[in-house]
């Protein structure tokens, strides 16, 4: 069907998505004209990617003036200037339909920011405004800051390149992206100050933006009173030892953030050990990623005892930690004693076979956990057996990945003979571990008995197609 069958082109559809066809300027008039006789209810439509630039998007613009039914438009990467910006920012004072636009990685400048702001003291509608990647600078985001303080509808806005004076409006938002700004901590501390106005804001993503251990301090300092919050995003960004001594000390009084993130951030065993110790007195955060922070065996020793002594924590993630089979024998002694912990993630920490064994001795006796990633672990057939056998025993993991292990073709036996009398694991990833056909086949031979295994991943086990069929994804 060509994009001129006006007549055709929306009575079946109620969403359409057409990113990245390049249909032009062109393609877009008549996109356009067929909005204007759109008799089916059209909610939804992706234009990303498609270069319409700003003939194509005065098009649309004048469509939307009297199109009533679309609720989200994306316009993504369209070389829209701040010329098509006006025409669509026009648009935006009448329309009383649309509530999500994607404005992202469009070269709208200031002047386009300007626009927008204007557009949005009339609308009442829009609840979402992405302009992630739009050049709008400092003084196009503070046109924005100051529409927003007036504003109060506009729940969701996205500013991924650019910049700091949200701080003056940020009274209304529940949700705040402000990854990979480069904000720094002085930034940090215009977004701390407007947090403490804030009584709506739930979830606020800062990652990858240099604030330091000066700017994690004010977030702590604001953590301390905020009684909103429940969702921190900061990886990536050089907290250190000293920044999560800030944020340890913030959590062992913070009674609302369930989920924090502060993977990639060179906290060491000594930031470990703040963390753990924040640990055994918070009661609230279900939710901790220290993925990447070169924790060695010292620092996980402080956060498997702390382990034994938290009841809320649901989901770890110490992946790309230097654990080692020593670190690895901690955790395992945590777990037979921890009643909480239900997905935990040790993948790339170099565990070994030993520390393989120790994990395998507590999951024969712990009854919470159901997803354990040990991928990347140097675990071999030997450390495989452990697990196998732990498997014919534990009644509550339900998702393994073993993948890149070394495991060959005896742990592959070692696996399947487990899988025979396993009656709960559902996913299972044994990507990348030279099983060969002839683990291929102990594998197949299981799954004829197993009744439980929906999915297990055996590409790259250097076994032959026939062989991998009956064991991919189910």
């Amino acid at each position: 069907m060509q994009l001129t069958d006006k007549k055709f082109l929306f009575q079946s559809f109620t969403t359409l998505n057409l990113a990245k066809n390049k249909i032009g300027n062109l393609g877009a008039q008549h996109l356009a004209d067929a909005l204007q006789h759109n008799t089916v209810a059209l909610t939804g439509l992706d234009l990303s990617g498609n270069r319409i630039g700003q003939v194509g998007a005065e098009y649309l613009a004048d469509a939307l003036q009297h199109n009533t039914t679309i609720i989200t438009l994306d316009l993504s990467g369209n070389q829209i200037s701040h010329i098509g910006t006006q025409y669509l920012a026009d648009t935006l004072q009448h329309n009383t339909t649309l509530t999500t636009v994607k404005f992202g990685n469009n070269p709208i400048g200031e002047d386009g920011a300007q626009y927008l702001a204007d557009a949005l003291q009339h609308n009442t509608t829009l609840t979402s405004l992405d302009l992630s990647g739009c050049r709008i600078g400092q003084d196009g985001a503070q046109y924005l800051a100051n529409t927003l303080q007036h504003n109060t509808v506009i729940l969701i806005f996205f500013l991924s390149i650019s910049c700091f004076y949200l701080h003056f409006s940020i009274k209304t938002l529940i949700t705040l992206n402000l990854r990979d700004n480069r904000i720094g901590d002085t930034g940090a501390q215009y977004l701390v100050d407007a947090l403490q106005r804030n009584t709506t804001l739930t979830s606020l993503d800062i990652s990858s933006n240099q604030i330091g251990s000066d700017g994690t301090k004010y977030f702590a300092d604001a953590l301390q009173q905020n009684t909103t919050l429940i969702s921190l995003e900061l990886w990536d960004n050089g907290i250190g030892e000293v920044g999560a001594q800030y944020l340890g000390n913030t959590l062992q009084h913070n009674t609302t953030l369930t989920n924090l993130d502060l993977s990639w951030n060179d906290i060491k065993d000594a930031g470990a050990q703040y963390l753990a110790d924040a640990l055994k007195h918070n009661a609230t955060l279900t939710r901790l990623n220290l993925r990447d922070n070169r924790i060695g065996e010292v620092g996980i020793q402080y956060l498997a005892y702390a382990l034994q002594l938290n009841t809320t924590l649901i989901t770890l993630d110490l992946s790309k930690n230097e654990i080692g089979q020593i670190g690895a024998q901690n955790l395992a002694d945590a777990l037979q004693r921890n009643k909480k912990l239900s997905t935990l993630d040790l993948s790339w920490s170099q565990i070994g076979e030993v520390g393989a064994h120790s994990l395998a001795d507590a999951l024969q006796h712990n009854k919470t956990l159901n997803t354990l990633d040990l991928s990347w672990n140097q675990i071999g057939e030997i450390g495989t057996q452990y697990l196998a056998d732990a498997l014919q025993h534990n009644t509550t993991l339900t998702n393994m990945d073993l993948s890149k292990n070394e495991i060959g073709e005896i742990g592959a036996q070692y696996l399947a003979d487990a899988l025979q009398h396993n009656t709960t694991l559902i996913s299972l990833d044994l990507e990348n571990n030279g099983i060969g056909d002839v683990g291929g086949q102990y594998l197949i031979h299981a799954l004829q008995q197993n009744t439980t295994l929906t999915k297990i991943n055996v590409l790259c086990c250097n076994a032959s197609a026939n062989e991998c069929a009956p064991t991919s994804p189910i």
